[in-house]
């Protein structure tokens, strides 16, 4: 046997071997999102630069390739068709100026369009331009672009768009088509004085993405703003903006092209505590039609992990206009279901008071997509526990009838019931659990670490009887080829 088949025959014997007590698969690592998207090493937050194009959605993401800590930005890039599998890509941007800093010049947050009319002479061929528009900290907004479907990018020459002031502490712009002004808008949160009070979001005008002409200011916001309109779902021929902060709160209003005008206080999209850097996706096709967000889960514990730090499951927003005025909707993506595995359910059911009347002592699991209409009936109260087992009681999700209100994790949502029902759909993962209340009315993401051998799940109701109208229970399949 020469030297090369014998190198040959012992990686085939290394690979082919158990894994030592311990150690843990790559993508099945403990802690591993299973149907959420992380990167497979090194610290990750913002999403940031999503557009679609040529049958493929491009999620970019704040990166440090050093380690697992914030600092040393780059933007990481990953492509997916279906929004549920995704395929890394190289890392997209690398810090100016040949920056070697924590801080100083590197890749902060930002957004990305389709230059459809070559406004900046750069296309090859048939395939549009990309272009990304990012914060260089404390090196001015700046621009990148992509003529290979964003496979490759180059830096624009002559970066800085927007000039750098120490002042105002501009960052994260967000770039959209405005077409009744047939101008490109840009929205960037800054500072307008010296005084905190004036930070929120600048709009700045365009014709060609290259010179940017200032035109309002709005307080009231800090970080990653986005800026989207919306057909009112009941009422077809009203649209209405939303403008939104970094935390995913929101104002819904109008916008002419230079002026954002707020038409309701300010709202909350998600009750939770590590939803952050809500971002959109620009250049979904018209038969398509919808709106997709997708935000950094912040604060989230992953120890031991090669990685830190994930992502929610992608959302589809919408506007609604109800008795009580307009309200942002969000719903999980229907493609969720490609990752639906064994299926149980129950209909017309009633739940007593005790343990012993769980529904749910054959679902075993730690990532579950649960559907429940639930009719409250006499009970005071009612809920899950989730992660649960003989050690441990695992997290509770509890609705409280008398005071209408949904708690988790800490959090608590105001939930007023519906004709004495309550609508619940839960994405529970291996470090998150993200509820969606009362067809997406309410919504709470959180982050969480359980025990690791608790698998089980409990229904339970305190008080009164509780009515099961329909409740669907998937075990979920993985997203992460994990060979």
């Amino acid at each position: 046997m020469n030297f090369l088949s014998t190198a040959l025959l012992a990686i085939a014997v290394t690979l082919s071997l158990p894994a030592k007590k311990g150690e843990q698969k790559l993508y099945d690592e403990i802690y591993r999102p299973q149907f959420h998207f992380t990167p497979e090493k090194n610290w990750h937050n913002d999403p940031n630069g999503l557009v679609f194009y040529d049958n493929e959605y491009h999620m970019f993401y704040q990166y440090n390739p050093n380690g697992n800590e914030w600092g040393y930005m780059h933007w990481g890039h990953t492509v997916s068709t279906d929004l549920i599998h995704w395929s890394p890509l190289p890392i997209a941007l690398y810090p100016d100026e040949g920056s070697t800093d924590k801080e100083h010049c590197t890749a902060y947050s930002g957004s990305a369009i389709v230059d459809e009319n070559n406004l900046l002479q750069k296309q090859t061929g048939d395939t549009k331009t990309l272009v990304a528009f990012y914060t260089s900290q404390h090196c001015g907004q700046r621009l990148a672009y992509s003529t290979d479907k964003g496979r490759t990018w180059e830096k624009y020459e002559d970066n800085p768009i927007i000039a750098y002031d120490e002042n105002d502490d501009a960052r994260d712009p967000k770039v959209i088509w405005h077409e009744e002004s047939g101008k490109w808008v840009m929205a960037l949160y800054r500072k307008s004085n010296d005084d905190d009070k004036s930070k929120g979001v600048s709009f700045y005008t365009s014709t060609n993405l290259i010179d940017w002409e200032w035109q309002s200011h709005i307080t009231g916001f800090f970080e990653c703003p986005d800026l989207v309109k919306f057909k009112v779902t009941n009422r077809p021929d009203e649209t209405k903006w939303v403008l939104f902060d970094g935390d995913g709160s929101y104002f819904i209003g109008s916008f002419d092209g230079k002026k954002f005008t707020q038409e309701t206080i300010k709202m909350k999209s998600d009750w939770g505590k590590n939803y952050y850097a809500t971002q959109t996706w620009s250049n979904i096709p018209e038969s398509d039609g919808r709106v997709i967000q997708i935000a950094w889960m912040r604060d989230g514990k992953f120890p031991d992990m090669p990685f830190n730090g994930q992502m929610s499951f992608p959302s589809e927003l919408s506007v609604t206009k109800f008795d009580t005025g307009y309200k942002l909707i969000r719903k999980p993506i229907s493609e969720i279901e490609q990752l639906h595995s064994k299926h149980q359910s129950w209909e017309n059911k009633n739940v007593i008071p005790g343990i012993n009347d769980n529904k749910l002592k054959k679902v075993s699991g730690d990532c579950l997509h649960i559907i429940g209409e639930f009719d409250l009936k006499t009970s005071d109260s009612f809920g899950f526990m989730l992660r649960h087992s003989n050690k441990s009681n695992g997290t509770e999700i509890l609705y409280s009838v008398k005071r209408g209100t949904l708690t988790v994790l800490g959090s608590t949502v105001p939930l007023p019931a519906k004709n004495n029902k309550i609508k619940l759909e839960i994405l529970l993962d291996r470090t998150s659990i993200e509820i969606y209340a009362n067809d997406g009315q309410a919504v709470v993401s959180n982050c969480f670490t359980p025990n690791e051998k608790a698998v089980d799940a409990v229904l339970y109701t305190n008080g009164g009887e509780l009515g099961i109208e329909k409740l669907d229970v998937y075990e979920m399949n993985s997203i992460w080829n994990k060979k």
